[in-house]
């Protein structure tokens, strides 16, 4: 029979069309409310992550002038005497990096803090409108 008509229609995938859409949106025009949510979370993650990064630095890096110490002292016998700076300087680092947090998160929330507020209440009557 020549007079049959035969198509084959198949549909996206889930994750093709997640992708295809994801690829889309980065297309589209933003409008207010997403411009100013974006910024919301951008500052918050700001206030949040720097003082953690901060802080993890200093212990990490404490930690390692602190097991230079260690080797000097256990391993490497004929310059212990390089240990006790190193431990003492590992130590102090190691003390202030939760310090370091404390200070930094007051201080990027105070920095931020007004910004933040003022974001957060034009998205809430925005949203309040609709």
């Amino acid at each position: 029979m020549k007079d049959k008509f035969e198509y084959n229609y198949t549909a996206p995938q889930l994750e093709e069309r997640k992708e295809i859409e994801s690829i889309r949106n980065q297309y589209i025009p933003k409008d207010e409310f997403t411009i100013l949510f974006e910024k919301l979370r951008t500052l918050d993650n700001k206030v949040k992550n720097i003082p953690v990064a901060v802080s993890i630095s200093l212990g990490v890096i404490g930690l390692l002038l602190f097991g230079t110490a260690m080797s000097f002292f256990l391993e490497i016998t004929e310059y212990w005497y390089l240990g006790i700076p190193f431990s003492i300087i590992g130590i102090i680092t190691m003390i202030f990096a939760y310090p370091s947090f404390v200070f930094l998160n007051k201080k990027l929330k105070e920095k931020y803090k007004d910004e933040i507020i003022e974001i957060s209440n034009k998205l809430l009557n925005m949203k309040g409108d609709n």
